[in-house]
């Protein structure tokens, strides 16, 4: 097995600022001509349910709707009792660059609960630029990816920044000659100006969402370019769109990576120290408590002066560094079902056990993050285009790498392990070829037809909750429901959660104002193991992997 650590967070997202720039659409946009039902067919009946899918013809260029066109893939699992059905649930599982259509594939049949997936068509399609519908695409194989992985998970030296930015430049010239014209027309604002036409073709009146992650910006995006067509949107794990599009000011998106802009680091940081704590109140349920924290400080230190040695199951030894700890650690807060595996991982290595029995501990963690699969991916996924196709498009960055540099040194000092990995990660934008005319940057507090129900985790790696009060705040027809868990996205963590956005979708209404739900399942004390979660710890990583894990935290196996 060859590892190759991707240094693209493929699937990254976010969170935080309070502040309101004016915004607008770059280009005037003409109007698309109504789009007619789609034609739905049979397919992946081997899963053992009835999913439809079809094929959408949408614009490529909104501003010029008639000169060329696209195709969007759809799947939909058809509500279980069409003689109650309200229309179709849509769904995003972030990214930027998750395909939805996968993730409805996998995810619809578990969906929240059972009269939600009664009453409702669980629709999922891939984004225009991303996997099966109309993708960018900027090699012939992803073998020609290779020179793109970096040997290590962020840089921390003038000279693997170097390496960095010479891998970012291979992406970049690879992409402006063979990107074709879908790198010009990835903006968010397109995404959403499609899923208007995909909310025509299935027939419904107005949008009913759910978003995850990088889909809770489209879905507030949705809600500000087209407020009268919302029935019921949820966004989940809500990053900040303000943050992400533009900063609060100016000056602050052009010398600020966005990725830094917004603070993934300090929620990433919160969640490793709730595992800490965790931990260490689980006991002898925790193979690391007793002074978690300063025990995985002195590992960091250890790993930062010298790298061990790992041996996978299949025989490769490497060198494991201190990054791979932060990239691991990442990939762990994600999903608090993987904790116990990874304290037995951080176990083995404090007890310098053998290469080859760290590397079974590696192994077992991976599969509990569901990162070792048996699942297959399309022939060219295009993982490495489709993140910074879209991201790129929508935000302002700097254009010199010394910005990155400086980020990541100021975002360690003030957030610690995580800075340096949540900055990096979105490096490429600092001279990607696609244009950002068609973007939408606000503003970003239009009233909706119906409420907006937001979604917040307190502990949550990737979209830390104040971008979920962020985004509340910011919209007037909306209500805010939080969880007091840990992980990214509430997904099959919380039953309150579910009830609770279950009957927002079915009637409408929102819970009550300032409503907190609690993880039904505490780490190290209601399940000392990942297997005595059972099919709610399965369900989870069908969630948070591949869909919404940053890739900077991925093996993968050539």
């Amino acid at each position: 097995m060859k590892i190759l650590k991707p240094k693209l967070a493929l699937y990254l997202l976010a969170v935080v600022m309070l502040a309101m720039p004016a915004g607008l659409i770059s280009v005037p946009v003409k109007a698309a001509p109504s789009q007619p039902l789609a034609n739905w067919n049979p397919c992946y009946r081997k899963f053992g349910y009835p999913f439809e899918c079809t094929t959408v013809q949408v614009p490529l260029d909104y501003s010029n709707p008639g000169q060329a066109s696209i195709s969007i893939a759809m799947i939909r699992l058809p509500a279980s009792n069409p003689a109650e059905r309200i229309g179709s649930l849509f769904l995003n599982p972030g990214g930027p660059g998750g395909s939805g259509f996968d993730f409805a594939l996998f995810v619809s049949p578990f969906l929240y609960t059972e009269e939600v997936r009664a009453r409702f068509d669980i629709v999922g399609f891939d984004p225009r630029g991303v996997q099966r519908s109309t993708a960018l695409r900027c090699f012939g194989t992803p073998r020609q990816w290779e020179p793109y992985f970096t040997p290590f998970s962020f840089p921390m030296t003038p000279e693997e920044e170097q390496i960095w930015i010479t891998a970012d430049l291979y992406l970049v010239d690879a992409c402006a000659q063979r990107g074709s014209r879908i790198i010009d027309h990835m903006s968010t604002a397109d995404v959403a100006r499609d899923l208007d036409l995909l909310r025509q073709a299935v027939g419904d009146e107005q949008l009913t969402y759910a978003g995850f992650s990088y889909g809770s910006y489209l879905g507030v995006t949705y809600a500000n370019m087209f407020p009268d067509k919302v029935r019921a949107l949820v966004v989940d794990a809500v990053l900040d769109p303000i943050a992400w599009a533009t900063g609060s000011t100016p000056a602050e998106g052009a010398t600020v990576p966005f990725s830094t802009r917004l603070h993934s680091d300090d929620g990433a940081m919160e969640t490793l120290k709730e595992f800490f704590r965790l931990c260490d109140a689980g006991g002898p349920n925790c193979a690391f408590s007793g002074d978690a924290e300063g025990r995985y400080a002195a590992l960091a230190a250890q790993l930062r002066a010298e790298p061990i040695l790992v041996t996978t199951p299949e025989g490769e030894t490497f060198p494991f560094t201190y990054q791979d700890l932060i990239g691991n650690s990442l990939g762990a807060m994600y999903d608090s079902f993987s904790w116990p595996d990874f304290a037995n991982f951080l176990a083995f290595i404090e007890a310098s056990a053998s290469p080859t029995q760290i590397g079974l501990q590696l192994h077992s963690f991976w599969e509990a993050l569901g990162l070792i699969t048996k699942r297959g991916f399309p022939h060219y996924p295009n993982f490495v285009e489709a993140f910074p196709g879209v991201a790129c498009s929508d935000s302002d960055n700097p254009h010199d790498y010394a910005a990155w540099s400086a980020a990541a040194e100021a975002a360690e000092a003030e957030f610690g392990y995580f800075g340096r990995i949540w900055t990096w990660v979105s490096s490429i934008c600092a001279q990607w070829p696609g244009s950002m005319e068609s973007r939408y940057a606000g503003p970003f507090n239009n009233s909706t037809a119906n409420p907006v129900l937001v979604v917040g985790n307190f502990y949550d790696p990737a979209t830390r909750y104040e971008g979920a009060v962020t985004v509340a705040n910011l919209l007037p027809n909306s209500r805010l429901l939080s969880l007091n868990g840990w992980g990214h996205a509430s997904l099959f963590l919380s039953q309150c959660v579910d009830q609770a956005v279950s009957a927002y979708l079915t009637t409408g209404a929102v819970p009550a104002e300032g409503t907190v739900c609690n993880q039904d399942l505490v780490p190290f004390i209601d399940f000392p193991i990942l297997q005595g979660a059972g099919e709610i710890a399965a369900a989870r990583r069908l969630l948070v992997t591949p869909a919404l894990l940053p890739d900077v935290v991925r093996k993968i196996k050539k």
